[in-house]
């Protein structure tokens, strides 16, 4: 981790405990690519006592792109399925998310820096005044590099994966189908995160990092306590590691590897 990593990292914790405001929603956004599968034979159907059962061999029918946002705080979900990730396509999006959002001043939308996710999208598909007030319906929050665990979408993603993208689809139509079947059922239930990770949180368990980058930051660290020597040589002694936040269901706090702060 650097300063920049630390700078980004730190705006997008500051921006997830703001209070809900439907002035400026937080809208968290991503693609990901998903491979159409199909059966070489076909598949035995579940029967009594046995479940559904299929060949190991299938055939690739190529590719497509998934594009989804959530707004954490409502559980308002917006998703299409495209046959590529242009900047066409996340124009189009963009385009679609603020018909969603008609009173919204901003939408404050988080994202990576891949290079289609900027207004220059807009500009390449769009007259300029319309690409313009397009722009102007949002702010853009970049997750920092390596750094795909701050985007919330990424929680969407995995309850997706569980839910249908598990399975082999082999059209893009169908897998359009159940994908967007399964947002529009997880939307009207209103399934929101509830994120955990702070700021203090972050300088505290992260406080290696920050201290490499500038010293006086040794002061956000935890405190350690004094060693109890009445414990030792006891079984179950040893302390257990603290784990940095969690998952409760649909409440995320964020799971970070250590790959994920090497950067």
């Amino acid at each position: 981790m650097n300063a920049q990593f630390l700078s980004h990292m730190e705006r997008i914790l500051w921006l997830y405990a703001l209070p809900y405001n439907p002035q400026y929603p937080v809208v968290c956004f991503d693609e990901r690519p998903c491979f159409l599968i199909g059966d070489l034979l076909p598949p035995v159907p579940m029967q009594p006592s046995q479940p559904r059962k299929e060949h190991y061999a299938y055939e690739k029918h190529g590719s497509c792109a998934l594009l989804a946002a959530i707004e954490p705080l409502t559980g308002r979900r917006l998703g299409q399925v495209q046959p590529q990730r242009t900047k066409r396509e996340y124009m189009e999006f963009c385009r679609a998310l603020a018909a969603t959002y008609p009173d919204a001043i901003k939408i404050r939308l988080v994202q990576d820096n891949l290079n289609t996710h900027n207004a220059s999208a807009f500009y390449a598909h769009l007259p300029a005044d319309d690409a313009f007030a397009l722009a102007q319906r949002f702010e853009f929050y970049y997750t920092p590099k390596s750094a795909s665990w701050l985007n919330m979408i990424e929680c969407e993603f995995s309850a997706l994966a569980r839910g249908c993208l598990h399975q082999r689809i082999p059209t893009i139509e169908q897998l359009r189908t159940s994908v967007l079947n399964l947002l529009a059922e997880r939307s009207a239930k209103q399934i929101k995160i509830h994120w955990q990770f702070s700021i203090q949180t972050a300088r505290t368990k992260l406080n290696t990092h920050y201290e490499r980058v500038h010293a006086a930051n040794v002061k956000y660290a935890e405190p350690h306590p004094s060693p109890d020597t009445s414990a030792l040589g006891q079984p179950g002694a040893a302390s257990q590691p603290e784990p940095v936040a969690g998952v409760q269901g649909e409440r995320v706090g964020s799971a970070m590897s250590q790959k994920d702060l090497e950067t």
